[in-house]
């Protein structure tokens, strides 16, 4: 049987681009927002998004999108369980 082809959903004009922070890029967004962890907005850990990263629970991902008045902006993620 032929293996399905796989597709890069990063490779898609409208997916923005996303990143897994590291511990101290997490802890520093935490310090900078004065934010504990559990006030992050959460993401899946089957978003597709997520699961071509290889992102596990717990992890921080940024979100880089465009702005036509801002230039780009940053979103922040928490993954969580499904």
């Amino acid at each position: 049987m032929a293996r399905k082809k796989e597709f890069d959903i990063f490779s898609h004009e409208l997916v923005p681009e996303h990143r897994v922070l590291s511990e101290e890029e997490k802890e520093a967004i935490l310090k900078k927002y004065k934010i504990k962890i559990s006030q992050l907005p959460q993401i899946k850990a089957s978003d597709p998004a997520v699961v071509a990263l290889e992102a596990k629970p717990g992890d921080v991902i940024e979100i880089k999108r465009k702005s036509p008045t801002a230039g780009y902006y940053y979103y922040y993620r928490l993954v969580v369980e499904d």
